[in-house]
């Protein structure tokens, strides 16, 4: 992408983005623009025998239709919704939470804050982003951004063809990164956050996801997450807008995505 492109967006919620019946009253202020150089794909390539959670195969490609048979390409898919880069609706760990079509695209396109807990996570598969990790970024970058998604790097995005990504032991236990269910707390009662995303298979801590302490919390109170990001590691820790294009189906709880920043 050509360098200096840009939108002009006006602001709503801090993300930049606005009706056009706002964009057309000359009492509005001036639409701040957002510029970007590059566009990060930060999404895993789906394939069968992508690693799973609990370690079953939950997506398959078949070929009802073919080139040399039918001179057109067209493939069955089966797959469970949370496989791959995915996202989280509300639905997912509640009651009558919004499935992932009820969701306002204004909301899946927020600036992107990248906390980097690499170090402490290949040291201790079960480390998990606190509460001082947050501090620590805001002390470094200034408060979080205004409904923005809070991304964990741990470095587990290059670990996807090694068991290490699933972290399974011999009792079926994960040990994996996530979150820590204080860190998300926090985020819920004292910051303006949309979404939290992690480069494993689940929001929590592996060890946590007997109970989904953060899955519970987070989803519950009506904010998404995604799982399974990749490409952390080329992002700033603060400046990247995040696009989330999730699948616009009628009731899901999730399903795989197409992760986009923009930096």
């Amino acid at each position: 992408m050509k360098a200096g492109f840009g939108f002009g967006l006006a602001a709503v919620g801090g993300l930049g983005l606005v009706p056009p019946a706002a964009a057309a009253d000359a009492a509005a202020p001036p639409a701040p623009e957002l510029r970007f150089s590059k566009v990060h794909d930060l999404t895993h390539t789906l394939f069968e025998g992508f690693p799973t959670f609990s370690g079953e195969k939950w997506f398959t490609v078949e070929k009802p239709v073919t080139w040399e048979k039918d001179k057109v390409n067209l493939h069955r898919w089966t797959l469970m919704e949370h496989t791959g880069t995915h996202m989280d609706a509300p639905l997912h760990f509640s009651k009558d939470g919004k499935s992932v079509d009820m969701i306002d695209i204004a909301d899946l396109v927020v600036p992107l804050a990248v906390i980097d807990i690499r170090e402490r996570a290949a040291a201790d598969p079960d480390a998990g982003l606190t509460l001082d990790d947050i501090k620590a970024w805001e002390a470094k970058n200034g408060p979080l951004p205004e409904g923005c998604c809070v991304a964990m790097n741990s470095g587990w995005h290059r670990l996807l063809d090694q068991p290490k990504f699933t972290g399974r032991d011999a009792e079926g236990r994960n040990h994996t990164p996530g979150f820590h269910a204080e860190a998300a707390q926090f985020l819920i009662e004292e910051r303006s956050v949309k979404g939290i995303a992690v480069d494993t298979l689940s929001l929590d801590r592996g060890i946590a996801s007997g109970e989904f302490p953060v899955h519970y919390a987070w989803l519950g109170s009506g904010r998404w997450g995604v799982e399974a990001i990749a490409g952390l590691d080329d992002l700033p820790a603060k400046g990247a807008m995040l696009v989330v294009a999730g699948p616009k189906v009628k009731g899901a709880t999730g399903g795989p995505s197409r992760i986009l920043a923009l930096v």
